[in-house]
């Protein structure tokens, strides 16, 4: 009897353990789909976030909850950090994270969307779009810093790379059709490891000699053409004459094939 009690006792424990379980399960998934979202009265005032967050929630079943910026919160908007998404009532608001829950990253993923951004947009006041999107800023391009003269450089672009390449305005109606002009060399991401070792790339090394860094040509396979000829001072003036210059205006960039 006492084994039969002690066997009933292990059942119950067994089924109430798993109802723990299952109720955990339950409620995290159930903190998945809801968060808090930390945002200043000046915003909420505007009606903004009323009319953005039932439009994802419809879409997603995940409940937001918009508390005070003093309040614990999984994602932040205000003006002060964090990924620009809107602008409107004098500030550019901003998007934080604050951990990795996973119904704020999927807010998030949705607010800079395409969709969501065009919400943003959509949000009407008296027949006026308050908000705005935030202008993207595109940094400068780091151009390299060399230490040759560009003066020589043009010099010598003209002298050793003119005969195939447009090099300046001056050779513009001498060079080979068929090779791309240093303007358009230019534009490419990796233009200044290209020009770096460009006597290593084909077809310039089977007529290409840099002192003191390439071989001689075998004595059964000469130069094809006059040999081009530079020293690594050379080589570094080219450089810093191409950094000067300015890319060509393709209008899109370069299709690789």
């Amino acid at each position: 009897m006492r084994g039969v009690i002690s066997h009933i006792a292990n059942r119950l424990w067994i089924v109430v353990a798993s109802l723990g379980f299952m109720l955990d399960v339950e409620q995290a998934c159930a903190d998945d789909k809801r968060f808090r979202l930390s945002a200043p009265a000046a915003l909420v005032e505007t009606g903004l976030l009323d009319y953005l967050l039932p439009r994802f929630s419809l879409k997603t079943g995940v409940r937001i909850e918009i508390v005070g910026p003093a309040d614990p919160t999984e994602m932040t908007i205000g003006p002060e950090a964090g990924r620009p998404v809107f602008k409107g009532e004098a500030n550019i608001w901003r998007m934080a994270l604050n951990g990795d829950h996973p119904g704020a990253a999927r807010f998030a993923e949705w607010l800079t969307s395409e969709i969501g951004q065009r919400t943003v947009t959509s949000y009407e006041v008296a027949g006026r779009a308050p908000f705005t999107l935030p202008e993207v800023v595109e940094e400068a391009e780091a151009i390299p810093d060399f230490d040759g003269n560009a003066s020589e450089g043009k010099a010598v672009s003209l002298a050793q790379c003119g005969r195939c390449h447009v090099v300046a305005l001056e050779n513009r109606m001498n060079a080979m059709g068929s090779t791309p002009s240093f303007a358009v060399l230019r534009t490419l991401p990796d233009w200044a490891a290209r020009f770096q070792s460009f006597y290593a790339l084909r077809p310039h090394a089977a007529f290409t000699q840099v002192e003191d860094v390439t071989a001689p040509f075998p004595i059964n396979r000469p130069s094809p053409i006059v040999p081009v000829e530079v020293t690594l001072d050379e080589v570094e003036a080219i450089l810093a004459y191409v950094a000067e210059m300015a890319p060509a205006d393709l209008g899109a960039p370069i299709q690789f094939q």
